[in-house]
């Protein structure tokens, strides 16, 4: 019954992963800048968990305390966004989602010491396997450097989310917890909008139909459904091999940018050797994370 359960978490994780494949896609798609496009989609997120909640009776009688320290760490995720967005907005798709890749190797660091445990010597091992084929697949640019520093940004707040939440999947309702962070982030990212629209003004904040219709696609899917398959999996997988197995997202953003936005980037011998280590750490911490649990349950027996 153990190993179905963790066979079905990691079915999860990688669906998740896939999906999470086109939210770098949308940001392009999207003609708003990174912070209208953000609160649009957390407001929309929202609206469409709060549906979920009613149609699935999920109880949100908790104390008040509990709602705002689950908003709280929704804002990690409100914030890694908005440097997400403006990294692929101020670069390009594969730039944003490269930098993305650092996110394991910030849980590495972080999670030991927000979780005062010892550091493990193979996520930091595994960490740099990533991270050497990451720069493998992608040859950073110079001309790149505000994105690729907007990107790593993004990517410590990615971490300090994963790491937070794999608290909160232990106790609520993964629908729960991301109603309340979608909240938390419609407000506060709400209430910073108009001093963020003064420093960068646009010509207009209501998004026309094309927009909309995309919003929309990135609330439900990219979002409401992508981020409750995520807690769903934390729920029996360790914040950092979670955070590995999103590594492979950049992968599928990638080709997808090669696809529809012709990014003049080519599919060379690098791409793929640096693919083979990117999934090779995936594939090595997924088969240590399923290997030791069942070996303290051999040993328990």
């Amino acid at each position: 019954m153990f190993v179905i359960s963790m066979k079905r978490s990691y079915l999860l994780l990688h669906v998740a992963v896939i999906i999470a494949g086109f939210t770098g896609i949308f940001g392009k798609l999207i003609s708003l800048n990174e912070g209208l496009l953000v609160w649009y989609r957390v407001l929309f997120s929202s609206l469409m968990l709060l549906l979920v909640l009613k149609v699935f009776k999920v109880s949100t009688n908790i104390p008040s305390k509990e709602k705002f320290n689950i908003g709280k760490v929704g804002l990690f995720i409100t914030i890694h966004w908005l440097f997400f967005y403006a990294s692929i907005k101020y670069s390009n798709i594969s730039i944003g989602v490269v930098c993305y890749c650092l996110t394991s190797f910030f849980t590495a660091i972080f999670s030991p010491l927000i979780n005062r445990r010892k550091f493990n010597v193979t996520e930091l091992l595994l960490s740099c396997l990533t991270l050497f084929g990451i720069a493998l697949i992608f040859h950073f640019d110079s001309s790149y450097q505000l994105g690729i520093t907007l990107g790593m940004i993004s990517s410590v707040f990615a971490a300090l989310y994963t790491i937070y939440n794999e608290r909160l999947v232990k106790k609520y309702d993964s629908r729960l917890i991301n109603y309340y962070q979608m909240i938390a982030g419609t407000v506060v990212l709400g209430l910073f909008l108009p001093l963020y629209l003064h420093y960068f003004p646009v010509s207009t904040v209501i998004p026309g139909v094309k927009d909309i219709i995309s919003l929309i696609v990135l609330a439900s899917v990219c979002t409401v459904g992508l981020y409750v398959l995520f807690a769903e999996s934390l729920k029996r997988i360790p914040a950092f091999t979670v955070n590995l197995s999103f590594n492979l997202e950049p992968v599928y953003s990638i080709i997808l940018a090669f696809l529809f936005f012709n990014e003049s980037k080519e599919l060379n011998i690098s791409f793929y050797i640096g693919l083979l280590f990117v999934m090779a750490s995936v594939a090595l911490q997924t088969i240590f994370s399923v290997r030791q649990p069942a070996q303290k349950l051999a040993a328990a027996g």
